[in-house]
């Protein structure tokens, strides 16, 4: 059984944000993303750090077209977290 799909069974995530999120998160960190999972954070990701942390905030901003606040950064624990962050934030936005 994929990790992934127990955890958007569990959250009510799409898929697709997810594997786009993972997407970002493995060029970004230089981790295959076969290896991003919903749970991999800064403690699994050696190159997750302080910078790279923004960096990751800077690319999603880009790739959705999005602003995040200083509070929703901090909510991005975990690659996870971020997906429904940024799934929620889409859902919000005027079309």
């Amino acid at each position: 059984m994929d990790p992934d799909d127990n955890y958007q069974r569990g959250g009510n995530l799409t898929l697709s944000i997810l594997d786009q999120v993972r997407g970002v998160a493995s060029d970004l960190f230089g981790v295959p993303v076969d290896r991003i999972m919903p749970a991999s954070s800064p403690e699994t990701i050696e190159a997750w750090d302080s910078t790279q942390h923004l960096n990751f905030v800077l690319a999603l901003e880009e790739k959705f077209g999005l602003q995040l606040s200083p509070e929703e950064m901090e909510k991005m624990r975990n690659v996870g977290e971020t997906a429904t962050l940024v799934e929620s934030k889409l859902q919000k936005a005027p079309h």
